[in-house]
């Protein structure tokens, strides 16, 4: 199952650093933006736990598996490619994990861009930071693409009482 069709992304993309440390260097996402941003996937991917990134820079928010490995094929980031499948920078930019086609998606409608490292074994894209309220939107869609890739479930929501 593939993430829905993204809109295209508005003006030019931000600049970024081009190797490692790969991060967002223009357009960052505002403090409230980003913090909301935190707030929903902390409260909102259930089966995961929230600690330091393996790969990221300190300070980063990563999102493991809660000891379940990934359905077969997913290829999460490395160092051990089948536990963090996300996490968030400082900038309020993401790497994430995604399948082909979800990747293809996000690279066309200009949200995001391939870590510098990227390969086969490498299966790692960042998400720009959400400007916007709209772009928070979008982004919780990429989320759920990357969180969908690394369970092999749609994240469930809980219904209104």
């Amino acid at each position: 199952m593939t993430m829905p069709v993204l809109p295209m992304r508005e003006g030019d993309r931000p600049e970024t650093g081009p190797s490692v440390p790969h991060v967002q260097l223009t357009q960052n996402s505002p403090d409230e933006i980003r913090e909301e941003l935190k707030h929903w996937m902390a409260a909102e991917l259930p089966g995961t736990v929230i600690r330091p990134s393996e790969i990221s820079e300190p300070g980063s928010l990563a999102f493991f598996l809660d000891g379940t490995l990934p359905p077969k094929g997913a290829v999460l980031l490395p160092p051990r490619l089948n536990a963090e499948f996300a996490h968030v920078h400082a900038d309020g930019s993401l790497h994430l994990s995604l399948s082909i086609e979800d990747q293809r998606e996000l690279l066309a409608k200009g949200w995001g861009e391939r870590h510098p490292l990227y390969s086969a074994q490498i299966n790692v894209v960042m998400l720009y930071g959400p400007r916007t309220a709209g772009e928070l939107d979008v982004a919780r869609t990429v989320i759920e693409a990357s969180y969908r890739y690394a369970t092999g479930r749609d994240r469930v929501v809980a219904q209104p009482r």
